[in-house]
């Protein structure tokens, strides 16, 4: 893809559930289906996505379009409601593989968590992800979050670059889903 072309961003719809839910899966890896069972993780987080009151909700996504196309989304929420939102999103996970994974708490009060984030293979290199993390981000300071929260694996290098050029820094070590993780953050200068 031509990296001139626009780049909207955009709240996502309960129609964008089918993206989100790809997204969320190339975000947290393609070893998800062996958790829930040999279900398919897309239609996993599909599902959640549609919902309402889930972490993954549509309600909780902004969505990146070129050309009219959905290209990429982000999930982010307040960590504060992390266990509010946790609860519905196990409990759909159970009913549909006969078990929930056991999950590490990932953000806390305080903070505007970036839960997951993903660019379609076909849209990469041209600068989505940038936009979805400054949109994100800028919307978390803009509604009065002091601080803008995230996870990257140790070995992934290139997203924590990006990361840190956009005033992420990182906070400490975690795990999450048994990876080994910098929990980073960016802080308003407001």
């Amino acid at each position: 893809m031509n990296g001139n072309k626009d780049i909207v961003i955009r709240r996502a719809l309960p129609s964008d559930a089918a993206l989100i839910g790809q997204v969320v899966t190339m975000a947290l890896g393609d070893d998800l289906s062996l958790r829930f069972g040999g279900v398919s993780a897309v239609d996993v987080f599909g599902k959640l996505a549609g919902c309402d009151n889930t972490q993954y909700s549509y309600r909780n996504v902004l969505v990146a379009e070129v050309d009219g196309c959905p290209a990429g989304a982000i999930v982010g929420y307040d960590g504060a409601k992390l266990y509010e939102l946790r609860k519905p999103t196990l409990a759909i996970i159970e009913e549909l593989c006969g078990a929930a994974p056991n999950i590490e708490d990932e953000t806390s009060a305080g903070e505007f968590y970036l839960d997951s984030l993903g660019v379609l293979p076909a849209y990469r290199g041209c600068g989505i992800g940038r936009a979805l993390l400054v949109a994100a981000r800028d919307h978390a300071f803009a509604i009065g979050f002091k601080k803008v929260g995230l996870l990257v694996d140790f070995d992934n290098l290139r997203a924590e670059e990006l990361y840190s050029l956009l005033g992420f820094r990182r906070v400490n070590e975690t795990t999450l889903l048994g990876h080994a993780m910098w929990h980073m953050q960016a802080e308003c200068e407001c």
